[in-house]
């Protein structure tokens, strides 16, 4: 979650993709660096060949394009960059981490960050994210139960658990969609 604090209290609040295991977003305290409307990566996009299609999805702008073929960077639309090329942008949530590095948002929730912060305002990044196996909502195994009368605990599906745990719970009075 992103949440937007003003006097101490949750204004905005919205749901995230973060970075994915091997690409993380950095944890602590920043502020925003720049603000860009009309973003691109320099760094990940997409391959397509002549024709157009699309060869390889998640590309990096180092690998070989096919002949006649070239690299498209990805979107970052009301980026707001905060560490290095890291930053908050619009963009695609699967339910699970998987940028490489950056906070993607639902692209309302990030043209309302974008309009509410300046350059300067603070930003930190707290949480975690899982660094091994399946993330949550990827897979479902038929061993994890939901709550049946004799299920074993140690088998519950944390999807089913409360949201936050007290370490990672929301602001006061947040709301999110």
């Amino acid at each position: 979650m992103a949440y937007l604090l003003r006097d101490g209290r949750t204004i905005l609040a919205s749901r995230i993709s973060s970075g994915r295991d091997g690409h993380l977003t950095q944890t602590g305290s920043f502020k925003v660096l720049e603000k860009e409307r009309n973003h691109s990566s320099s760094m990940y996009g997409k391959i397509v060949d002549a024709s157009g299609n699309t060869v390889v999805a998640d590309a990096d702008a180092d690998m070989r394009v096919p002949g006649g073929g070239k690299f498209i960077p990805a979107p970052m639309h009301y980026f707001m960059r905060f560490n290095g090329a890291d930053g908050m942008h619009a963009g695609y949530l699967p339910g699970y981490p998987a940028s490489h590095g950056c906070v993607r948002m639902p692209e309302q929730y990030a043209i309302a960050f974008f309009n509410s912060v300046s350059v300067g305002t603070p930003v930190t990044v707290f949480g975690r994210t899982p660094t091994t196996g399946r993330y949550l909502g990827q897979s479902r195994s038929p061993y994890l139960r939901r709550n049946t009368r004799f299920a074993d605990p140690r088998f519950a599906d944390p999807r089913f658990r409360p949201p936050f745990g007290p370490r990672f719970a929301p602001p006061p009075g947040a709301w999110w969609p």
